[in-house]
């Protein structure tokens, strides 16, 4: 017997709005990475999904480990709500979830920081902007 031709149940289709945040964050996050480039970084990861969270970029300088949150704004002057937006244990969950698939880094320095962005503004990066919790 032939298999049915019933429709599978799909997942349903992200609204125009979602779609569009969605290009715009990673239109963000590819301008954070080409900063930090910029600032001599090494990009290690981008978007790397955990089933604890995702962390946006993790990058390497100077034997740091850095684990990057990128925001983007529509204004700088939302800069102060958006740090506190940060979900730092979801970050770093993520980051020791990683660590754990790359033992040798566990042992380098890390740090955390956040990188704002808002259109007509340089990127604004907090260095060590928190500590793991």
């Amino acid at each position: 017997m032939p298999p049915s031709r019933a429709s599978k149940p799909t997942e349903p289709r992200p609204s125009r709005a979602r779609q569009r945040a969605h290009r715009g964050g990673e239109r963000a996050e590819a301008l954070a990475a080409l900063y930090l480039r910029l600032k001599f970084y090494r990009i290690l990861e981008r978007r790397f999904k955990t089933p604890v969270g995702e962390i946006d970029l993790i990058a390497e300088r100077w034997g740091t480990t850095v684990f990057v949150e990128v925001k983007a704004r529509s204004a700088m002057r939302q800069q102060p709500q958006a740090l506190a937006q940060v979900n730092q244990v979801r970050i770093s969950r993520a980051a020791a979830f990683w660590l754990a698939r790359h033992p040798a880094r566990a042992h380098t320095s890390l740090r955390f920081d956040v990188i704002f962005l808002a259109p007509r503004h340089w990127p604004r990066h907090h260095i060590n902007a928190f500590d793991a919790p």
